[in-house]
């Protein structure tokens, strides 16, 4: 008899440990922490119909072909967009597994060349590039960065040149198609 007490208080107990942090989320207990620290996560909305899904496979890929219309200012506008969604997944428990998110620079205006070197940019521009510290936190935070090798070529960009954290394509559109006929959505 004592035996079964102590194992339904053992039941109990588990079962407590279980629902216990899922009652105190639902009560206002803090988010996870953030993914991208610096950017927040979509605001709450009550009574949302959609929401992240952590058993969804989020294949994504950013296009990002313009950027801030004062680039001595200004990071790319899509990049905290980018931080945002991606610390919203985190928010809602889409666990790193399922969050593959890539990121296309392309198109040969001056706005690509935030795929540059700091070293480069300022030689270039004579200003620190404003993108470098976002591209390697979302890069820390598992995103994958690409550059459009035609559009280096266009741009007069040298592959030495090119920030570290992005892998150099031969081409957007070859990129781009390969990733969409892999299940990717793109966005952008």
């Amino acid at each position: 008899m004592r035996t079964s007490i102590v194992v339904c208080a053992a039941i109990v107990a588990c079962a407590f440990a279980v629902v216990a942090p899922m009652r105190a989320q639902e009560r206002g207990k803090p988010a996870p922490p953030l993914l991208v620290p610096g950017y927040d996560a979509a605001r709450d909305v009550p009574g949302a119909a959609e929401l992240p899904d952590p058993a969804i496979d989020y294949k994504v890929l950013f296009s990002v072909s313009s950027g801030a219309k004062d680039k001595s200012a200004e990071v790319n506008p899509m990049l905290p967009t980018i931080a945002r969604y991606l610390n919203t997944l985190g928010k809602y428990n889409v666990p790193p597994t399922h969050r593959h998110l890539v990121v296309m620079f392309h198109q040969r205006s001056e706005d690509f060349d935030i795929v540059m070197t700091n070293e480069a940019y300022k030689a270039r521009y004579g200003q620190d590039n404003p993108n470098i510290a976002l591209i390697h936190a979302l890069k820390q935070a598992g995103v994958e960065f690409r550059a459009c090798g035609q559009a280096l070529a266009a741009r007069k960009i040298e592959a030495k040149n090119v920030n570290p954290d992005i892998q150099v394509d031969l081409w957007a559109m070859t990129s781009m198609m390969n990733l969409q006929m892999k299940g990717f959505v793109r966005v952008g």
